[in-house]
């Protein structure tokens, strides 16, 4: 057994790039603190761990006894097969390797040995963490598991990709080659081991990619202010130039759009707007969104919503696929964003105005009529304006020219 588990323990060292020398160690305080609850310090107990002759052994004073009864004695008979002279009293000196001690010590032993080592695989992963966390990591998947997860080897250490990480139609096979960004460590319920988790969509990670790609974010010149992003789909990176000189969409972009196909490249085809920042609010919404060239007018409300006015042949564009531009758009800047024609913003101040409006207002209505919509249910001018003619021929003293002539002063009020 001592052969076996020394066998197995340097191999799994070698495997989970451990130590050797402290896998050793381990060894030695495992066998000698399992023997040292039936020791006493008379017994002067020392462990070894020879690699060449693959055994750990152990060696301790016993006192010699008539009759053993622990582990720490020694019969006078098994005594004086190794010093005809011993007595009863004296202290032999006794050798043990991890097969020689009984089952239950050895199984105890070996289960505190492999405790150890898991501890300090758990604490060189949480070591590997704090050296790679907020950095983009690449490595070849060796697992795909039954929950979907990519398990990669980054040279460095194991990782899992989750499911959840992942960007949605992206497809990986067991041998490729993937890079992403490191978020987190969990522990596995069922193996009771640390792991480093990675995620492909983490606004984070394409932070990293733009760093990386272009000198000009990496040493400070344009900063990043905010990422938002629908994985897959498209991202929006908010940028502000720290250089007069330096245009962040022309720095991005690059030669004939290489800096930005490579970022696009790795996040497969992914969309990438890049907005200029501004402390113009309404400039600020336009840039989110994109079409400066198709926007009217921004009217951004006390709370905190953005009317946008744009040309009839610009509301897709400004609204994008599945609403996607807008929603991101909304989430960069922080206000909610309403898109709008001219036809379209007019119509709805328009019945704003009838909601908020009178009866009274209406051209035509006196105080007689007035009285007899109110009790009929009709207060604002949004209520006229909603009727029909027929509906208000109905009301009690309204005749159909009365009713024509409301629902013409509603239509242009």
């Amino acid at each position: 057994m001592s052969a076996n588990i020394l066998d197995a323990v340097n191999k799994l060292a070698t495997i989970k790039q451990l130590d050797s020398e402290e896998i050793h160690q381990i060894i030695k305080d495992s066998v000698a603190a399992t023997l040292g609850k039936r020791l006493g310090p008379e017994n002067e107990l020392e462990v070894y761990v020879d690699d060449e002759s693959k055994m750990i052994q152990a060696t301790f004073m016993c006192e010699v006894v008539e009759l053993e009864e622990g582990i720490g004695q020694m019969s006078l008979t098994e005594a004086r097969s190794i010093n005809p002279d011993a007595e009863l009293g004296d202290m032999i000196e006794r050798s043990m390797s991890l097969q020689d001690f009984e089952p239950k010590l050895a199984k105890t032993t070996q289960n505190a040995i492999l405790e150890k080592i898991q501890k300090l695989e758990d604490d060189k992963i949480q070591s590997d963490y704090n050296k790679l966390k907020n950095t983009i990591v690449s490595g070849q998947i060796k697992v795909i598991g039954d929950d979907m997860a990519y398990h990669i080897d980054t040279n460095h250490t194991s990782a899992k990709l989750p499911l959840e990480e992942q960007i949605e139609d992206e497809v990986y096979r067991v041998g490729d080659h993937i890079r992403a960004y490191v978020i987190s460590t969990s522990r596995s319920r069922r193996s009771k081991t640390t792991v480093i988790n990675l995620s492909r969509t983490n606004p984070a990670f394409v932070e990293k990619l733009f760093e990386s790609e272009i000198p000009e974010i990496a040493d400070g010149q344009i900063v990043i202010r905010k990422i938002v992003r629908e994985p897959g789909v498209r991202t929006k990176v908010e940028l502000e130039s720290l250089d007069p000189r330096l245009d962040p969409v022309r720095v991005c972009v690059g030669p004939k759009g290489t800096r930005i196909d490579n970022i696009r490249a790795e996040l497969r085809r992914e969309q990438i707007d890049i907005v200029v920042h501004s402390e113009d609010p309404e400039q600020m919404v336009i840039n989110a969104l994109g079409i400066e060239d198709g926007v009217r007018q921004v009217i951004i409300e006390r709370n905190r919503v953005a009317n946008v006015i744009v040309n009839d042949e610009s509301k897709v564009m400004a609204i994008g696929k599945q609403g996607k531009n807008v929603k991101l758009a909304a989430k960069l800047t922080g206000l909610k964003i309403e898109i709008y024609t001219t036809t379209e913003y007019d119509n709805k101040m328009a019945k704003q105005r009838r909601t908020v409006s009178h009866i009274t207002e209406l051209d035509g209505v006196n105080v007689k009529i007035a009285e007899t919509l109110r009790a009929a249910g009709y207060t604002s001018v949004q209520d006229i304006y909603a009727a029909s003619v027929e509906e208000l021929c109905n009301i009690e003293g309204v005749g159909e020219k009365t009713a024509e002539r409301l629902k013409e002063a509603a239509e242009y009020f």
